[in-house]
């Protein structure tokens, strides 16, 4: 660059226009414009170029599907700890469901403590928890705790006789087995033995 006249250097101005704003006419391009519009002399073959672009598309769908693996897991994920949380906070509010059904069946359960109870209950449902545990149904030792044991003819199969604490679930995830007395088939008078007579 050309030093002006305070010391500092001028700006160069290039003209790149294709046509001379003097005459009118069409310029010839550079050695350099010329060289930077062809094509590179050693272009890959056809063939070469389809085994990359195949390559690239399999990368690209690769990488796709393991990001919509990544986002179906932690969405898989965030649900998991949310119910892992509800079920916590349920759990500890089960003794005070307890306190609650104790004082219903005892008739204590009145004025406006039975609106809380109501509430706190709705509540509770609407997160998802529901009760079980009927005195009448068979026996099932996956939802059921037997606390007690009998035998009765008045049943067929082993039934729950007596709910002594119901049981509590979130979803199909047990919180709380049902506390039961347990009937079976059978004399209420225990089974001689032979062996003790003799």
């Amino acid at each position: 660059m050309p030093p002006r006249e305070n010391g500092q250097e001028q700006p160069v101005i290039r003209d790149n226009r294709k046509i001379d704003p003097e005459t009118g006419q069409a310029r010839e391009a550079s050695a350099a414009e010329q060289a930077a519009e062809q094509p590179p002399a050693a272009a890959p073959a056809n063939g070469e170029l389809e085994a990359q672009l195949a390559e690239r598309t399999a990368d690209l769908q690769r990488l796709q599907a393991e990001y919509v693996n990544y986002r179906r897991r932690v969405e898989r994920d965030r649900a998991a700890v949310r119910e892992q949380a509800v079920a916590g906070a349920l759990a500890d509010l089960l003794p005070v469901l307890d306190d609650i059904g104790r004082a219903r069946d005892h008739g204590e359960l009145t004025g406006g403590f039975a609106k809380v109870a109501e509430s706190l209950e709705s509540a509770l449902t609407k997160l998802g928890l529901s009760s079980f545990g009927q005195k009448g149904e068979p026996f099932d030792p996956t939802v059921h705790e037997a606390l007690m044991h009998s035998y009765s003819p008045d049943v067929t199969e082993p039934t729950a006789i007596e709910v002594l604490q119901p049981g509590y679930r979130l979803g199909d995830r047990v919180l709380r087995p049902a506390r039961v007395a347990v009937a079976e088939p059978g004399d209420a008078t225990p089974a001689s033995n032979d062996d003790d007579e003799n």
